[in-house]
């Protein structure tokens, strides 16, 4: 065992002030570079995928090409191509009009291609109407076939009556 006398000379031995602690140097400053001055930058062009925003869709409502009824009925059955330009929209949208509407009941070849009846574009020219004309969801829609029978004879109506609006229009304009 250490005598305490030896411990206390121990101490004794240490210094009385303790020793100046360094201090880290000083940061030096960084200071960035001046901006550099370029030709003005154009806003970025929004991407085009994706829904249509609802004034371009209100836009592209009239762009309809739908032959009249006595050239439709010439041919008995149309492509999913064919059909999705007469309304400038994509065919998946019309595949997805198909799952979501009874009334849809294109007929399948052996590949798996859709092709559709003139009663199914009649049919397809009343949903695009409500959906995109008439801003009904899918499920009004849906609504509105499963509870107004005359939907069609309806839909007629309003055709002929855009048909002559459009003559008297062009009736106008030559005047």
């Amino acid at each position: 065992m250490a005598d305490l006398t030896q411990i206390s000379f121990a101490f004794d031995d240490l210094p009385s002030q303790p020793a100046p602690v360094k201090k880290p140097a000083a940061r030096k400053k960084v200071v960035a570079p001046p901006p550099v001055v370029t030709a003005p930058v154009e806003a970025k062009k929004k991407s085009t995928r994706g829904r249509k925003s609802l004034k371009e869709m209100s836009a592209g409502v009239h762009l309809v090409d739908v032959p009249e009824d006595e050239v439709l009925f010439q041919k008995m059955y149309y492509s999913i191509g064919q059909v999705a330009e007469w309304f400038n929209v994509n065919p998946s949208l019309i595949r997805l009009w198909e799952n979501e509407f009874d009334v849809l009941k294109p007929k399948k070849n052996g590949k798996g291609d859709r092709l559709f009846r003139p009663e199914d574009v009649k049919n397809l020219q009343l949903i695009y109407h409500l959906t995109r004309e008439k801003k009904y969801t899918l499920e009004g829609a849906k609504d509105y076939f499963r509870n107004n029978k005359k939907a069609e004879e309806k839909f007629r109506m309003i055709e002929a009556l855009k048909k002559l609006k459009g003559f008297l229009n062009e009736l106008k304009a030559s005047l």
